[in-house]
């Protein structure tokens, strides 16, 4: 049966609700037979997901760091693509920033704090404390098996870091363990996907079980969390890619607007920046883009430009995480979002997403793999919602940057600019891309 990404956003809604409608009645009843029946449901689907965030981050990192070899060559593309990195990062560094301020704004997820399950979340009080000491003294695990076998996620990072590292100075000698961490990069998305389809499942237990818990204060903090990305996305979208439209590249944020909105109507709706890569390449021709540099950016720009999903929503969902859980997070913290937020997406390089950012930022902030996968569970109720703000953010970022860097290479063709647009073709089976 074919998967239907439209029908699951409605089915993760759905449950959200029924799983409320069922946890106000165990709540209501005292029926403790429910509430364990949630709970396991919620537990099992946080399991899942826990099982797959170390090798998920090992492989992402190391799959990510050799494929920067495939970027082209020649002295004009090497700038080219040199600069587009840099717009990329310094548009990463600004949304994150936006992210932090709106998320320590709104505080999604204060006044809620879930008790841990102390079997699972080991010395949580331990990591909460951070500073740059901890941060350099915790990197180092005593061997390779205990890193992965008690779940130290941070020193998991450093390990990828190191071994992505020594395998792209080998070269071709290194070729095929890069090839088995690609496949096996791919076997972990796949059980992932597997494991996502049970999301509406997941959703029920664990919103069930938090209402029975909780009550209705649970649903504060996650219209907080929706709140918190939605206006940093705007804020992106609106303010920040407009002022550089307008001040780098001298280009009307009107005119961009007009021409960029039927793409980035079709990113909001399909939820993928990838099916949006077509209609993304032609805005950014219209916008006077040379046709051979749109084809290297906007593709490369799907990958490592998600200023949604890789900057802002990273920094509020830690934000978020951490306020459910009590963790603390300090001026070393923050600065480590910053951190992964810029080099990261460019670290993974073609394996991007919301999920793998997220896990890679809470895991490099030391967050233990059960408080991850629980608080990433929790917020996939409510992620259809989300995900289409942050798509589109992204979207617009993929067809900003090239404008932007086309203007200082002086490629622009502002007659094309000034021309009415070449219609964009919004096919909606473009969105089973």
């Amino acid at each position: 049966m074919r998967f239907n990404p439209k029908l699951f956003a409605i089915a993760v809604v759905a449950s959200l609700v029924l799983g409320a409608l069922l946890g106000w009645i165990a709540k209501r009843t005292g029926a403790d037979w429910l509430i364990t029946t949630l709970d396991t449901i919620g537990s099992t689907f946080t399991d899942l997901l826990s099982f797959t965030v170390l090798p998920l981050i090992f492989t992402a990192i190391v799959v990510g760091i050799n494929s920067l070899r495939d970027v082209g060559g020649g002295r004009t593309a090497a700038r080219l693509g040199g600069k587009t990195a840099l717009w990329f990062a310094i548009t990463s560094l600004i949304a994150v920033t936006i992210g932090l301020v709106v998320a320590r704004l709104f505080n999604p997820g204060l006044g809620l704090v879930i008790e841990p399950d102390p079997e699972k979340l080991q010395a949580i009080g331990e990591k909460t404390q951070g500073s740059w000491l901890d941060l350099v003294t915790g990197l180092v695990p005593d061997n390779l098996i205990s890193a992965f076998s008690e779940g130290e996620t941070l020193q998991v990072v450093f390990i990828s870091l190191i071994i992505g590292a020594a395998a792209y100075s080998l070269g071709d000698k290194a070729a095929p363990f890069v090839e088995f961490n690609r496949s096996a990069f791919e076997i972990i998305q796949r059980v992932l996907g597997w494991i996502i389809r049970l999301a509406p499942l997941g959703t029920l237990g664990l919103i069930g079980n938090a209402v029975a818990t909780y009550g209705n204060e649970f649903f504060v903090p996650l219209l907080k969390l929706i709140g918190s990305t939605y206006l940093a996305c705007a804020l992106v979208l609106f303010a920040v890619y407009p002022l550089l439209l307008g001040l780098v590249a001298r280009v009307s944020p009107a005119k961009f607007f007009a021409k960029a909105w039927p793409t980035l109507q079709f990113a909001f709706v399909s939820r993928s920046s990838g099916a949006s890569v077509p209609l993304s390449k032609q805005t950014a021709e219209n916008l006077g883009v040379p046709s051979s540099y749109a084809s290297f950016a906007v593709p490369l720009g799907s990958t490592t430009k998600m200023d949604g999903c890789a900057a802002i929503y990273p920094a509020v969902g830690s934000i978020f995480i951490a306020n459910l859980f009590g963790i603390h997070l300090g001026p070393a913290q923050y600065l480590t979002i910053v951190a992964v937020a810029v080099f990261g997406s460019i670290a993974t390089a073609g394996v991007t997403g919301w999920f793998t950012m997220l896990t890679l930022t809470v895991g490099a902030l030391g967050f233990p793999p059960a408080a991850v996968a629980t608080g990433i569970a929790i917020a996939y109720a409510v992620d259809p919602i989300m995900d289409m703000m942050r798509t589109m953010t992204n979207v617009a970022g993929q067809i900003t940057v090239p404008v932007v860097v086309s203007r200082t290479e002086g490629i622009l063709d502002d007659e094309v600019l000034a021309a009415p647009a070449n219609p964009v073709v919004t096919d909606r089976s473009l969105a089973s891309a």
